[in-house]
């Protein structure tokens, strides 16, 4: 019932940059909180970032001063800027929404994943 639609992966050099959106949709009451999360071929799909509805921010130590989450409540979007992208980074990055599909009705749900490959 809630649809999440990643966009803006893809290959970067090093040091480079990239912006993923995640668009939530479907039916929704509220989102309490949205999350990147990913995971690198042989990993365990790890927390990256999360802001709450509040605009409560978290990353994870490997990515804090180079990633940048953001999110727009009007159309539940969120996103992730990522700058000095490292070969580390490379994963594929999944959008984890938390909320409300009525009151006292809560939904969770991943988007489908897009690649991030960083490389020269």
């Amino acid at each position: 019932q809630v649809q999440l639609v990643e966009s803006g992966g893809g290959l970067v050099q090093p040091g480079g940059s990239l912006r993923l959106s995640c668009a939530a949709s479907g039916r929704i009451f509220s989102v309490y909180a949205m999350h990147w999360y990913r995971q690198g071929s042989g990993k365990q799909r790890e927390l990256v970032a999360s802001i709450t509805s509040g605009g409560r921010l978290n990353y994870a130590d490997s990515v804090k001063g180079r990633f940048t989450i953001s999110r727009d409540n009007a159309s539940s979007t969120v996103y992730l800027q990522m700058n000095s992208l490292k070969p580390d980074d490379k994963a594929v990055y999944y959008c984890n929404a938390v909320g409300e599909i009525i009151p006292s009705h809560r939904f969770e749900d991943w988007g489908q994943g897009t690649q991030v490959t960083v490389s020269s």
